[in-house]
């Protein structure tokens, strides 16, 4: 018989001390797919206890990373082999590095007696992912290796600027090489304190005289203001402001809040005298700031980060301070004497959105496209009706996000993003089942954008990620085949798909696959799926029933703005029209 031998037995050796410094930082989770060059970091992870949650594909692992942090707070933490284990990874960093998202990617390399001899999956990965992380090194060092660890958890954080994706890689021969304790200290290993960043008290006066002078105040939230929810609604309280979320902060006020009027989104931006924005950067989602779109605003801007503060259009004034420390400041300056508002303004558009809230919360009446199958927001519908009040929903797609936007009302939601990074369901239902096993977790998927990372079924039936994938399977990707057959004359070339049965792939992996072509058996299909997970619904869907997103032209690609009436009021803006 083969005696068993342990390469990786050394437990001072620089792949040790990685994985002891993960555990002190609170990691219980590295989700990766596994390769020789980082074996013995995943092997001392796997003694120490760490989770392993291994993928299909790379890029997989850092998107769940990607969800794992953004729901719970912490570095989210992917491993991966060289070439292209790390290669792989690019489009989930750009990703996260978009996101502003705490990700350490932990990469492999070759040994440095081999360097720059044309070695096994040997590429200047640092070269490659430098511009879209925060900190991307090669530790050589083995005594240094910590430091540098340390460092790039805390630039994940932002420590240095904006948070977002490190990447971290280390030589094969460094990772098994012996480091003495007493060459560590302990304030490498051990977690550091949050930074808060108290506002500046004469720029405190500036903004109060600021909200006083409104008329028609507007607060609009982003990734900045996550940690902020409680005093954002003290603060809308004592300031009887209107109140925008986006997908980087939903869930941080009620629904219910007096101040919340999502339905109405267009018609306050374009009104509002005062926006006030929280830790959110101005970008095509909020049409870069221009006087076009906001034609009657001054800015108000808040945020710990810089990006989040200066970007395209600039306040008067600009507090660089934690936002839950600048909103208390604010709201104790302000609960006696708000000013005075313009009270026919917030009453008309409070009303009009309770209004058409209360249009949507029971069903849109919109079962059918004209073609006779089923209608995307027969989807949301379905939900709406099975969903527990905490569940988790995520949307991916490109059409299908307008209607989810609408159409799924959790206070915990994930989306594509500002990168518009289609693929992101699987892997980000995966991950948010595996964090919050006691929670529904609902994943609602285009089947263009489903079918990038579909694989990933077989890891959530691997790990027993409890989540339902809803397909929308229209056959397209939709807003593409719109836009060529309403601009370029009908030529639908490259655009359109198969209803290809993705029920049948899910059940062939193990979990549960249902097919659905009625909307009437959509709600208990939907349930049963929750009973079942992992399950796959998929949904057979109409190409007819276009979304709001494809129609005010978001997938045409106008000069100046991302939708066309925006774009309208920005070449009369310049004087174009």
């Amino acid at each position: 018989m083969t005696e068993v031998q342990d390469l990786n037995r050394d437990e001072d050796n620089v792949a040790a001390w990685i994985a002891h410094v993960l555990v002190e930082r609170g990691v219980d989770r590295i989700f990766g797919l596994q390769g020789g060059h980082i074996q013995p970091i995943w092997d001392h992870a796997a003694k120490r206890g760490i989770r392993i949650v291994d993928v299909r594909d790379e890029g997989a692992a850092v998107h769940m990373a990607h969800a794992h942090a953004e729901l719970t707070g912490e570095i989210g933490v992917a491993m991966v082999t060289a070439g292209p284990g790390v290669t792989n990874c690019v489009t989930a960093i750009a990703n996260a590095s978009l996101a502003r998202v705490p990700v350490l990617l932990i990469g492999g390399c070759t040994s440095r007696p081999q360097a720059n001899m044309g070695p096994l999956q040997d590429i200047p990965h640092i070269d490659i992912l430098r511009p879209v992380s925060r900190y991307a090194r090669t530790a050589r060092v083995p005594e240094q290796t910590v430091r540098e660890l340390d460092e790039a958890i805390s630039r994940a954080f932002g420590d240095a600027g904006e948070p977002g994706p490190s990447y971290l890689e280390i030589p094969t021969d460094v990772l098994r090489t012996r480091v003495l304790e007493t060459l560590i200290p302990d304030d490498w290993v051990m977690p550091k304190p949050q930074r808060r960043v108290a506002p500046d008290p004469s720029l405190v006066a500036e903004a109060v005289s600021a909200i006083r002078a409104a008329r028609r105040p507007l607060v609009v939230s982003g990734r900045g203001a996550r940690e902020a929810g409680p005093a954002l609604v003290r603060f809308l309280d004592a300031v009887d402001a209107l109140y925008l979320d986006t997908q980087e902060s939903r869930g941080l006020v009620p629904a219910e809040h007096p101040a919340v009027v999502g339905a109405v989104r267009a018609a306050a931006m374009a009104q509002a005298d005062l926006v006030v924005t929280l830790g959110r950067k101005l970008d095509y989602q909020l049409g870069f700031g221009s006087p076009a779109v906001f034609p009657e605003a001054r800015f108000l801007r808040i945020s710990d980060t810089a990006g989040e503060l200066v970007d395209n259009r600039r306040g008067t004034p600009e507090l660089f301070a934690s936002v839950p420390l600048a909103l208390d400041a604010l709201t104790d300056a302000l609960v006696n004497d708000k000013g005075t508002r313009d009270a026919d303004w917030l009453g008309g558009l409070r009303a009009k959105h309770r209004e058409r809230i209360a249009h949507g919360k029971g069903s849109s009446g919109t079962q059918t496209g004209a073609d006779g199958k089923v209608h995307p927001m027969a989807i949301f519908d379905a939900i709406r009706d099975v969903a527990d009040a905490d569940y988790i929903a995520i949307a991916d797609g490109g059409d299908l996000l307008s209607f989810a936007r609408v159409g799924l009302e959790a206070s915990t939601y994930l989306d594509a993003g500002a990168f518009g990074c289609l693929g992101v369901g699987v892997p980000f239902g995966v991950a948010a089942a595996l964090a919050f096993p006691g929670r529904q977790v609902i994943s609602v998927n285009g089947d263009g954008a489903y079918g990038i990372n579909a694989m990933e079924i077989d890891t959530a039936v691997r790990h027993d990620a409890k989540v339902v994938f809803v397909v929308s399977n229209n056959a397209a990707w939709n807003i593409e085949r719109y836009d060529q057959e309403v601009n370029y004359s009908g030529r639908v070339v490259g655009t359109t798909l198969r209803h290809s049965d993705y029920a049948a792939m899910a059940r062939a992996l193990g979990a549960h696959g249902e097919r659905v072509e009625d909307p009437a058996d959509l709600v208990e299909a939907i349930r049963r799926g929750l009973e079942n997970a992992p399950a796959v619904i998929d949904v057979i869907t109409s190409q007819s029933a276009v979304s709001s997103d494809a129609k005010k032209g978001l997938g045409f690609v106008p000069d100046y703005q991302p939708l066309t009436a925006w774009d309208d009021a920005e070449k009369k803006r310049r004087g174009l029209q």
